[in-house]
This record gives C-alpha cells, sequence and structure tokens, in this order.
C-alpha cells in the first residue's frame, strides 16, 4: 500500500510515542566482540537521529544482545561513511540501500543479491514540486521536467534519476533548503525519502508545495559489513545478520514499528 501525504506527515507525530516507548528498552548485554559502524550525519526520523535515537539504534541495541557484540558508532557525512567502510577502517555502516555498485564498499546480507529477509527497514523516495507545476511522475516515467532534479548526496536514488535520463543537482542541503530551491525554480523538483519528505511538507513551505503519492521507488536499507570483517570471521558476521533478522521479526520491535507506521509488510 503506497503511503498517503498525510499519512507520512503523521508519522512524524507518532514517533513522539515511539521516543515513550523507547524510554523501556533494556540495555545490552556485556559483548565480547566489539564493532565499529558508521551512520550519516542527519536525522532521518523515525530511523536514527545524530544523538543516536531512534528505531536504528534500538534494533541495534537488541542485536547486541542477541549476537553477543558490542557496538560503538561512529557519525560521519555519508560518503565518508560509505568510504571509511571501503578501506576496512570501519567494520559496518548503516542503513544502506542495495545496488550492485554498492557492493565495492563491503558485504550485504546474502551477498551477491541482498536478503530481503535481513534488511533494518524499508522506505520510499516521492517526488516534490512547486504547487501546480506540470513536473510528473506516472509510476514509470518523469515528464515536463523543466530543470534539474534534486536529490541527497550519495544517496542511490540518483542512479534511478540518470537513469531516466534527467538532468540531478546533488545536494547536502536540508529538506527546507532544497524546498526552496524549489520555490526559486533553481531546480524543477527533488526526490526525497520519505521522512524527508514529511519533514518539508510538514513545515512552513509545506502548502506551496505538491508532493506526488506515486513512489519513485522503495528500497530495503540494510547493515553493511566491511570486506575484512566477513573473510576475517563468516561466523560473526553471519550472527550479526541473523540477528537483524530475529529483532526485526519480533514481537517487542515490532511494537515500535508499528507505532510510527512507516514499516510495510513485504
Amino acid at each position: 500500500m503506497t503511503p498517503t501525504l498525510h499519512a507520512i506527515s503523521g508519522r512524524l507525530a507518532r514517533s513522539l510515542v515511539v521516543g515513550l516507548l523507547m524510554t523501556g528498552a533494556s540495555a545490552p548485554l556485556y559483548a565480547r566482540d566489539q564493532l565499529t559502524l558508521c551512520f550519516e550525519n542527519k536525522m532521518v526520523l523515525p530511523w536514527r537521529t545524530p544523538e543516536g535515537e531512534g528505531l536504528n539504534f534500538e534494533m541495534l541495541r537488541r542485536v547486541e544482545s542477541k549476537a553477543e557484540v558490542s557496538f560503538t558508532y561512529l557519525i560521519l557525512p555519508w560518503k565518508r561513511c560509505l568510504a571509511k567502510l571501503k578501506a576496512n577502517e570501519v567494520d559496518g555502516a548503516f542503513t544502506v540501500s542495495f545496488s550492485p555498485e554498492r557492493r565495492q564498499y563491503g558485504v550485504f546480507p546474502g551477498g551477491e543479491q541482498a536478503d530481503i529477509k535481513k534488511r533494518m527497514h524499508y522506505a520510499s523516495y516521492f517526488l516534490v514540486r512547486k504547487k501546480g507545476a506540470p513536473l510528473d511522475w506516472d509510476g514509470k516515467q518523469l515528464s515536463h521536467v523543466t530543470g534539474k532534479i534534486a536529490f541527497q548526496l550519495g544517496y542511490s536514488v540518483g542512479e534511478q534519476l540518470r537513469e531516466l535520463n534527467v538532468a540531478v543537482d546533488e545536494t547536502s542541503d536540508t529538506p527546507y533548503n532544497v524546498g526552496r530551491k524549489i520555490l526559486a525554480g533553481r531546480v524543477a523538483g527533488a526526490a526525497m525519502m520519505d521522512s524527508d519528505a514529511a519533514v518539508l511538507m510538514h513545515g512552513p513551505l509545506g502548502a506551496q508545495l505538491d508532493l506526488l503519492n506515486t513512489p519513485l521507488v522503495e528500497k530495503s536499507y540494510y547493515l553493511m559489513l566491511s570486506n575484512a570483517l566477513v573473510k576475517s570471521r563468516p561466523a560473526l558476521a553471519d550472527r550479526v545478520w541473523k540477528g537483524i533478522e530475529e529483532v526485526r521479526n519480533g514481537k517487542e520491535y515490532g511494537r515500535l514499528i508499528e507505532a510510527t507506521g512507516f514499516e510495510q509488510a513485504r
């Protein structure tokens, strides 16, 4: 089921419920295996904040106990995080959507084709335009493109946009600043993850913008592990990925997901 704009905006409010639920989560047990994971230095509700809160961290805290590991976190710009993973300077990076090109950075659960059962979460990208603008998306083709389409620096939706033969603007701007660029005519529109789209459409510029309800793409997001870790300790890697699957399918974590409405049945 494709989420509507109303449903997406409502998720921001429901994420407050998650904050209350998270206060009761138990601390991880002592773990003998220490792994360093990097993540992007931006807020992506309800999954994570720069302060280390959100559902990604709630999942990983539970994985620590199940897999008998201990995670430490490094917050970085996304491209730098992936570069460190490729150089084996961190043990893992989250959350990463699958593409064949990204296998150069490390290993997805499942190897050549990511195992969807071991995803951390699921998300969609939507097209945002100036209210009344002709830019359109029918689920297969973009039409009436009068300029560049913006997307977040390093995000894989850029690959799809390039395959659609449109000019792109790869940016590190906040959702609000991307909205300002759309309204100023500096870009024709933006491909935004559902959480970023919710922030923009729920904010002061929302009344001047349209969000098209047909997703550009729907993606699963994973914890990638480094080539060095998977090669030297494959059993440990499998333990971590199996822990992710078990936590995501568990009733306790499921209640947190249900409170946000973001994860859809697959």
